[in-house]
């Protein structure tokens, strides 16, 4: 861009902090999350399923910031590198149960609902692996990622430091 005679050089926006902008509505999200992590516990889902959701939904989204949170969190709760390591072709590996694929398909049927056929082939697999406080659970649990990270990506949250090498 030119302006009389010199040019300039775009520097990127800095971005709102949504989260900080909005106190209020991101903490009724914080509750939210916090409900949810009770009905996935009361349903009976298991701490690395739920972590799994996270990451997947993280994956398919493109957020930096929650894809950092949850692999510290599902590593925290004994999940292993290798299974973390090819989440994203979790399609294409045994390394799964069924239950954690009937899971995945249903967080990518709520992340993608558009498809309305992968939708209803998600939701049959999971009829066949969970109740229906498990697979309501499982959705919430989709939902709550998938609103966290268009608050993480709109906001350009920062993942910072190398603590984790």
């Amino acid at each position: 861009m030119e302006r009389h005679g010199q040019s300039e050089q775009r520097v990127p926006e800095q971005r709102v902090y949504i989260d900080k902008q909005s106190p209020k509505a991101y903490h009724a999200m914080v509750e939210a999350s916090a409900a949810v992590k009770a009905t996935a516990a009361d349903a009976g889902l298991d701490r690395i399923l739920v972590e799994l959701v996270n990451l997947r939904v993280s994956q398919l989204n493109g957020c930096a910031y929650c894809l950092d949170v949850h692999t510290r969190t599902a590593l925290r709760e004994g999940e292993t590198t290798r299974r973390l390591g090819v989440l994203a072709a979790w399609r294409d590996t045994e390394l799964f149960t069924p239950r954690e694929r009937a899971a995945l398909a249903l967080a990518e049927a709520t992340t993608h609902p558009a498809d309305a056929a992968a939708q209803e082939e998600a939701y049959a697999a999971a009829r066949e692996r969970f109740s229906d406080a498990e697979i309501s659970a499982v959705i919430w649990v989709a939902i709550t990622i998938n609103a966290f990270n268009r608050v993480s990506i709109l906001s350009k949250h920062p993942v910072r430091g190398a603590q984790g090498r």
